[in-house]
């Protein structure tokens, strides 16, 4: 069970009230009535309590499993043990996600400006929104409604934020126009000028970065994240993108609807990310290069040439993932061959 001093749990709801919740069918003989009280992990569950079971790893403790009622693929139901109850979904961790939500809805607060933040008189902050102790709201900047700016956030000048948006503590936020639904986590920077400067053995001239940074709706930014604004074009988070923590994204970066980025990754400056690419931690994406649709970026990747769509690429310089781990296997036999003749 979460721990209630940081969680509040909603409910309870019956097994029927679940499985609406989250797309799944009851299994025949399922009492529809029975209630449940909470979520809990499959080792860890009672009888009150909804698990999950999501990978084939875990099949040993699911047969073991206390839970009163799990989420599970109808693969795996005849592995359920005597009186459990089942709750069927050919995508189990997406049913138990909605499940999950239902029980732990986000909590807003109550709506209001704490006394110490600062809200600029030709600054417009929306019905239902809330501003904690010291968030800074700049001039002609806008707040939509039933938003969360926590403390000591700051939305810069002229700034404009969609309704339902959350920023978390300490984050910043200038020359952007950010989304409906969106979540900013703590320390987020976006905005800041973009690495741009002409490189002259006389000195360095920085370049004005004129553009903005456009965020669409339903987008996530983890903690200490950063977006650079654009030089002159605009650099892009496409909707529904979801970014990890202490990710870099550059000036004049797009990035497409559903794209993934993984903790410590980043692209370079005027790369296009097009819909739903994966990218895993620690990768870099070198600049002026286009990522196809449903590409996916393995850890530590480097990436120094376009990647076409659907494609997923391992190593640096990155490579297709088969032509990856063939280079792999002919290091290995040479290393062992170097090895013998070593011995011999």
């Amino acid at each position: 069970m979460a721990d209630s001093r940081f969680f509040q749990v909603a409910g309870p709801f019956t097994l029927a009230d679940l499985a609406q919740i989250g797309e799944a069918q009851l299994q025949p003989g399922a009492d529809p009535d029975r209630v449940f009280s909470d979520v809990a992990p499959l080792d860890a569950a009672g009888p009150e309590q909804v698990a999950f079971l999501d990978n084939r790893r875990y099949v040993s403790q699911f047969t073991e499993s206390g839970a009163g009622a799990c989420v599970v693929d109808p693969e795996f139901a005849g592995r359920a043990p005597s009186g459990m109850q089942l709750l069927l979904s050919e995508r189990p961790y997406r049913s138990y996600a909605k499940i999950a939500q239902a029980f732990y809805p986000p909590q807003q607060g109550e709506a209001g400006i704490h006394p110490t933040a600062h809200v600029d008189p030709t600054a417009s902050v929306g019905e239902g929104s809330i501003l904690g102790p010291g968030a800074v709201i700049g001039p002609r900047a806008k707040v939509g409604r039933n938003c969360r700016i926590e403390a000591n956030a700051v939305i810069g000048e002229a700034v404009e934020i969609g309704d339902g948006t959350s920023v978390g503590p300490t984050a910043t936020l200038a020359y952007c126009l950010v989304g409906r639904a969106c979540q900013i986590h703590a320390g987020v920077r976006i905005g800041s000028r973009g690495f741009g400067f002409s490189m002259d053995p006389e000195g360095f001239v920085d370049v004005p970065q004129l553009g903005r940074v456009l965020i669409e709706d339903g987008v996530e930014i983890g903690a200490n994240s950063t977006i650079d604004r654009g030089a002159g074009p605009d650099t892009v988070i496409g909707a529904g993108a979801k970014i990890d923590n202490l990710v870099q994204i550059g000036h004049n970066v797009r990035i497409g609807r559903g794209c993934v980025l993984v903790a410590q990754s980043g692209v370079a400056g005027s790369s296009t990310l097009q819909d739903f690419v994966a990218v895993a931690a620690q990768a870099g994406i070198s600049g002026h290069l286009k990522i196809g649709a449903g590409a996916r970026i393995g850890a530590k990747a480097g990436v120094m040439r376009d990647v076409p769509g659907g494609v997923s690429v391992l190593g640096s310089p990155a490579r297709p993932v088969r032509e990856f781990f063939r280079l792999c296997a002919i290091w290995e036999r040479q290393l062992k061959a170097r090895g013998r003749n070593k011995d011999e």
